[in-house]
C-alpha cells in the first residue's frame, strides 16, 4: 500500500512523503519502505531526504545513452551492471536549476553511521542543456558504504544529441575501489530513432573493463510502440565474457506492457 501527502507552506516550499508498508524487504520486520522526504524550495532547489531506498544524482549516470527498452548490459544472467555512488538508507538527494540557465546541480551526501558507513559518502554532479537538443553531464564522487577497505572513487561524463527523430549518446562510468581487483571502467555508445510518434528503436553497445578479469562487451537491440493506451516494449541483449570470465556469453531478452488510465 502507497501513501503519499504534500502541503505548501506559507513561505510558497512544498513539503511532501510518500511511503510503502511493505514487510517483505524490511530488516527486523519493519514495515516501511521507501521512505522519503522533498522540500521543494523554488529557486533555492529541491531536497529529498530518503529513509530508504534511496537514489543519487550520481548514480543515475551510469548509462544514460538513449534507448527504446533497456541497456545494454541489462537483462542478462550474471553480466556486470553499473548503478554505484552513494545510495542506500538516510541518503540526501539536493538537485538546483535555478542558478544559471540550462544548468542543473545535484549534491549527494549519506552522514557515517558508526558501523558499516565509517566515512560518509558524497558527490557532485553537473548537466547542461542550454543549447537545443544537447546535454552534457559530468560527475565525481566518493563511496564509502562499504567501510574504508572498499570505498570507490567514482567519475562519470555523459553527452547526447537529439536532431529530428534520430537521438545519439556517449557514457563513460569509471569506479575506481579500494579494494582489490575491484576496479570497472563502463564505456556505452547508443543510437535511437523514432519512425513514428508511436515507434521508436535503438541500437546500443557498452563495453565494461574489470581489473584482473576480461573486458565484457555487451550489444542490444531495443523497440518500443504505443498502441492507444498500451505501450508495448521488448529488448535482446547478448555478451560476451559475462562478469569478466572469457568465453561466458550469454544473451537475454524482456518484454513490457504497461497502461496508462
Amino acid at each position: 500500500i502507497a501513501f503519499a501527502a504534500s502541503a505548501e507552506m506559507d513561505n510558497g516550499w512544498v513539503v511532501s512523503t510518500s511511503f510503502l508498508l511493505d514487510e517483505s524487504d524490511q530488516p527486523g520486520g519493519g514495515v516501511l519502505d521507501n521512505r522519503n522526504l522533498k522540500i521543494d524550495m523554488g529557486d533555492a532547489g529541491t531536497l529529498t531526504f530518503y529513509g530508504s531506498a534511496g537514489s543519487s544524482n550520481i548514480s543515475l549516470m551510469d548509462d544514460t545513452t538513449p534507448t527504446a527498452g533497456e541497456e545494454a548490459w541489462d537483462d542478462v544472467t550474471g553480466g556486470t551492471a553499473h548503478s554505484y555512488g552513494p545510495t542506500g538508507d538516510d541518503t540526501f538527494f539536493y538537485q538546483n536549476s535555478s542558478l544559471m540557465d540550462g544548468v542543473t546541480i545535484g549534491l549527494d551526501y549519506i552522514p557515517s553511521d558508526g558501523a558499516d558507513q565509517i566515512e560518509s559518502s558524497t558527490a557532485a554532479t553537473i548537466k547542461y542543456t542550454g543549447i537545443d537538443g544537447l546535454t552534457i553531464g559530468a560527475g565525481m564522487g566518493e563511496d564509502n558504504g562499504e567501510g574504508p577497505t572498499d570505498a570507490d572513487d567514482v567519475t562519470a561524463f555523459n553527452v547526447t544529441y537529439t536532431m529530428d527523430a534520430i537521438s545519439i549518446g556517449y557514457s563513460s562510468y569509471e569506479v575506481d575501489s579500494n579494494a582489490s581487483s575491484s576496479d570497472t571502467t563502463l564505456t556505452a555508445m547508443g543510437i535511437s530513432y523514432a519512425v513514428s510518434d508511436d515507434l521508436s528503436v535503438s541500437l546500443n553497445t557498452a563495453e565494461t573493463e574489470i581489473e584482473g578479469s576480461s573486458d565484457q562487451e555487451a550489444m542490444g537491440i531495443s523497440a518500443s510502440l504505443v498502441v492507444g493506451s498500451m505501450t508495448l516494449s521488448a529488448n535482446h541483449n547478448s555478451i560476451e565474457n559475462v562478469g569478466g570470465t572469457e568465453g561466458k556469453d550469454r544473451s537475454g531478452y524482456a518484454l513490457g506492457l504497461s497502461f496508462a488510465f
